[in-house]
């Protein structure tokens, strides 16, 4: 199946010059939504990458981390943005486009040691991915790896990420 048709281009969103790949035509289509569940599914598995949990961030990041997860039969950890989630948390402040911005996991998510997949659907400048990592070492978790459905590789995301294997299933 060939997911890139299933994404749609957006020009000038959120502001001119920029493409935005909209997956919510992905996602309201079974097959491409099954399609890209069972490929990742059938990555981890490839590359030895399947961990105790997955961690997947808000929002979209819970889209395909949940599924994901039931997959591969582990648990499903979120990680939310400020004030979401009521136990302590472990928070992380980290640099966007245009400013800052946090996200957070409770302190007592994961054990320490738990072996774990980070998810979203897009990796760009690797900013969001890259705290979440941040926040999984606050825990002591080990990093198995990420895996993510588009890859805007002109942004060079991967290269602000820990040196651990990563998965994407469509380029631009």
């Amino acid at each position: 199946m060939k997911l890139k048709s299933l994404v749609r281009d957006i020009p000038d969103f959120p502001q001119p010059g920029i493409v935005f790949r909209d997956i919510t035509t992905l996602l309201n289509n079974p097959q491409g939504l099954r399609h890209t569940i069972d490929t990742l599914a059938e990555q981890c598995q490839k590359q030895d990458l399947v961990p105790d949990y997955i961690v997947g961030m808000e929002s979209r990041g819970f889209i395909f981390g949940t599924p994901l997860a039931y997959k591969l039969n582990v648990g499903f950890v979120p990680v939310r943005k400020p004030g979401k989630l009521p136990g302590a948390v472990h928070a992380v402040e980290y640099e966007l486009e245009y400013g800052t911005d946090t996200l957070e996991i409770h302190q007592d998510a994961l054990e320490t040691g738990a072996k774990v997949l980070i998810v979203d659907d897009l990796i760009a400048t690797g900013g969001t991915a890259k705290a979440t990592a941040d926040l999984l070492a606050k825990i002591g978790s080990q990093l198995l790896g990420f895996a993510f459905v588009i890859e805007l590789t002109g942004l060079a995301g991967r290269k602000v990420l820990p040196d651990v294997p990563i998965i994407s299933l469509m380029e631009y």
